[in-house]
């Protein structure tokens, strides 16, 4: 069988899985729709939990920023897994306790405004289309190049396998669903990495091989890549070149954030007791160790081949680069995506690969005879396409598929119903409507399910950057707007309506201008000043993917200052913080 025809067939099978879980689990209440009638086990909601935040950033393009920027990479494993400690000890359980179905209903309730919560709503839209529109890209990319058909038509696809499951089961049907993509994505990530492992190390466990010596040698494989990457003339791989202060900001960022965004903190609104939201955060941290201490091996291992796929012989030789036309299949079928592409400066008909940016490198290069590097390598496509670099099977590098849109989809899915019940339940129903029936309020979320899917399929079309930086920037919007209200709704009494409002106004606001400013994110347009990004212009050295941490803190000095200089909270609001923050010993329902 075909490479394409397996695709079909294991996508295929994969996406049937998902719709007949949606109708098996289909919600009939509000209740169902939005925390899944708070009766989710803590194995399988931290499982969910694991899948919903593994997104395509996990999957996708993880790995690909490890590969490329080798030490610096390490900022996202380190960010991202941090994030659930804090999630665990500071909100989690917390919020379980207060039993709500919404971030922006619970700040409503303690913050005691209607302002306070369209607010929280607006923060929390910035951030799940910011969020999605990294997911969706990566459904384009997966689709593109296995499925082989049009960016638009995978879209469509993905779409309308979205829409079914989540419109019809909302956080039911998604929450077993993503146990579901789960074990698809986990087992389509581990299977190639244990194949690559052994292929290049002789070892088949990933953690190890990435420590380990290329098999028949005593060379350990980073110090080898160490050694080819240098040569030509990019950072050694295990050195970083990111400044201590970006480094912490940006992990820093990627932790709170995690702690902040909304379709993982209404995870914990669907277990049955308190102390479930605690075990369910443990669960995924334990589920999502499985991926992230593979991922530093695949990136590893990804790029080791990349090099010796087109570095053929002795760096400088004549002969010593791949010719293009005998490029493998691999990258022909790439090239046809356009996330992969040659360029032949020098008209000699072989593939120059080399840090053209460096300027010790370029006496070097012209020695050569090379005009500049003619290869321009997408870094989200470096996992999708590692097993065919190393001539996997064909159900390997279609497994890998079928992977790769899980973790899209299961993410997609998420912050879809996260959007949809910030319209239905905390604007429709908490704001303009508060007398909507439960039917009708039912039907409202569904609608919005619908345009939201629409708009995030619009954002695939043209997405504004690499799955891993747009997701990024979501955290450190997440970091900087709703992640201080809530930690000081729990753990300060005096935090008053007016701090909260400006404080997550001022962290939104502060956040995104600078991530646009630098990035250009959404606003790009010919000769406009927006998406500058230089380094040397950045404050304090931070770069926009870790600004988050100087809105966060401007959020919160914000938030004393406005609440110390306004009116206290009312009493019985003083008297609801104390009442959250007590445990509860006896595992009664919360």
């Amino acid at each position: 069988m075909s490479l394409q025809a397996l695709t079909y067939v294991v996508v295929g099978l994969s996406f049937a899985l998902y719709i007949g879980i949606a109708v098996w689990s289909r919600a009939h209440t509000t209740g169902d729709f939005y925390i899944a009638g708070k009766g989710v086990s803590p194995l399988a909601n931290g499982m969910a939990t694991a899948a919903d935040w593994m997104s395509a950033a996990s999957f996708i393009s993880m790995a690909g920023l490890i590969a490329f920027l080798g030490y610096d990479g390490s900022v996202y494993l380190m960010g991202w897994t941090g994030g659930y400690v804090l999630l665990a000890l500071l909100l989690a359980p917390y919020l379980r306790k207060f039993g709500k179905f919404t971030v922006p209903e619970f700040i409503a309730e303690r913050y005691y405004s209607k302002t306070a919560r369209i607010v929280a709503v607006i923060c929390l839209i910035f951030i799940s289309f910011t969020y999605v529109a990294g997911q969706m890209r990566g459904v384009g990319i997966v689709f593109s190049r296995f499925l082989e058909v049009e960016i638009a038509t995978g879209l469509l696809i993905g779409m309308g396998v979205v829409l079914v499951y989540a419109v019809l089961g909302g956080m039911k049907g998604i929450t077993y669903t993503q146990v579901a993509q789960y074990c698809v994505l986990i087992f389509a990530y581990t299977v190639p990495a244990v194949f690559i492992a052994i292929q290049i190390t002789g070892n088949p466990v990933p953690q190890l091989a990435f420590g380990g010596e290329i098999a028949g040698t005593s060379t350990g494989l980073l110090d080898k890549l160490d050694d080819i990457v240098a040569a030509l003339g990019f950072n050694q791989y295990t050195s970083g070149s990111k400044s201590r202060i970006d480094v912490f900001c940006i992990t820093m960022a990627l932790m709170v954030g995690t702690a902040g965004l909304p379709h993982v903190i209404v995870r914990f609104f669907t277990v049955p007791r308190v102390r479930d939201a605690r075990m369910s955060a443990g669960w995924a941290l334990l589920f999502i160790a499985v991926l992230y201490t593979t991922a530093p091996a695949v990136g590893s291992m990804a790029r080791y081949n990349l090099v010796n796929t087109v570095q053929t012989g002795e760096i400088g030789a004549i002969d010593g680069n791949l010719a293009y036309d005998e490029r493998p299949r691999w990258m022909h079928t790439w090239e046809a995506t356009g996330l992969l592409s040659f360029t032949d400066k020098n008209g000699d008909g072989r593939i120059q690969y080399y840090n053209d940016a460096n300027p010790a490198f370029a006496d070097r290069a012209a020695a050569f005879g090379w005009a500049g590097n003619e290869l321009a390598v997408d870094r989200d496509i470096m996992v999708l396409a590692n097993p065919e670099i190393a001539r996997l099977p064909n159900w390997v590098i279609a497994l890998v598929a079928a992977g790769g849109i899980a973790a899209a989809l299961s993410t997609a899915a998420g912050l879809l119903l996260v959007i949809s019940a910030a319209v239905s339940h905390d604007l429709i129903k908490g704001i303009f409507v508060p007398g909507i029936t439960e039917k009708k309020e039912l039907l409202a979320g569904r609608v919005a399910a619908t345009c939201a899917v629409l708009v995030a399929g619009y954002l695939g079309l043209n997405p504004p950057g690499w799955v891993a930086q747009v997701v990024a920037f979501a955290f450190g919007l997440a970091a900087a707007s709703l992640f201080p209200v809530i930690l000081l709704g729990i753990f300060w009494k005096g935090a008053n309506k007016e701090g909260a409002i400006a404080g997550m106004l001022t962290g939104l606001l502060f956040t995104y201008g600078y991530i646009e400013y630098y990035k250009g994110l959404f606003l790009q347009w010919a000769g406009s000043p927006w998406g500058n990004n230089v380094p040397e212009q950045w404050i304090l050295g931070i770069s926009p993917e870790g600004i988050g941490v100087v809105g966060m803190c401007l959020n919160l000095a914000v938030m004393v200052i406005v609440s110390r200089m306004t009116a206290a909270p009312p009493v019985r609001i003083q008297r609801m913080v104390d009442d959250i923050r007590i445990p509860r010993h006896t595992g009664e329902p919360g």
